[in-house]
């Protein structure tokens, strides 16, 4: 894991408003306000595989992805790294304030290059009391991220492992699929260890279920890519003797 520090980029001179204009915390504010809050961020390009903040750290900063893709990593008491949510652009991450904590509950790490804003936590307050829709809005975003948690925690209680892998693989089409000719392909570099990290499962056991998928026509993987080729097929694996 690479550290914060190796970041490429400094503070930007002067961002455009439309980077905001259908952000869901931004998008009921006018032009005179989102640049308000722009001149008020900092703006930083990330390579990949760079820790944008890790779990237990002063959480001094909240932060919006502009381009790119987070992974959310927490670490097990006995040291092992769980790949608990992947944040896609165009979100908020980093929003400890939103659930009463001063420190980061995990740690963030670039699942490839990006791009993020970020302002100091002590701005917050002032942005949820100010701004319409900026707290209802970022509200959602958090129990939407706690529901996806849950469901996580109950797939590893009640689920196969082969139920388990197709239900990871929906989820990240669904959130950052594109389409290609063979299928749609996880619009960002993703390792059978990351999989295995998401799933509770050993990356010999992740590899086989691929191989054995590969096989059926039903996945496509290569050079930290994945492809579903038959998202019907997976979708009636991952509902499996429900």
């Amino acid at each position: 894991m690479q550290n914060a520090v190796m970041t490429r980029s400094r503070t930007a001179p002067r961002l455009d408003e439309s980077l905001l204009n259908n952000v869901p915390p931004f998008s009921k504010l006018d032009s005179r306000q989102i640049r308000e809050i722009l001149d008020l961020a900092s703006s930083r390009r990330y390579d990949e595989g760079v820790a944008v903040f890790e779990e237990g750290h002063d959480a001094d900063r909240f932060y919006m992805l502009l381009d790119g893709y987070i992974r959310v990593v927490r670490i097990t008491p006995g040291g092992e790294q769980v790949i608990a949510l992947h944040i896609p652009s165009g979100q908020l991450f980093g929003i400890a304030r939103a659930l009463g904590r001063t420190t980061y509950p995990a740690t963030a790490i670039t699942a490839a290059e990006s791009i993020a804003l970020s302002w100091p936590t002590r701005l917050w307050d002032q942005f949820t009391a100010h701004y319409d829709g900026f707290a209802t809005e970022t509200y959602k975003t958090v129990g939407t991220r706690v529901g996806e948690m849950n469901t996580r925690i109950m797939e590893m209680a009640t689920q196969q492992v082969e139920q388990r892998i197709a239900n990871a693989l929906l989820r990240l089409i669904n959130q950052t699929g594109r389409k290609v000719a063979t299928g749609i392909e996880i619009d960002f570099p993703i390792t059978r260890q990351d999989l295995s990290e998401m799933t509770g499962t050993t990356l010999h056991t992740v590899s086989r279920t691929l191989s054995a998928w590969e096989k059926q026509g039903l996945v496509a993987s290569g050079r930290k890519r994945i492809t579903v080729s038959d998202p019907h097929q997976l979708v009636l694996l991952a509902n499996a003797a429900r």
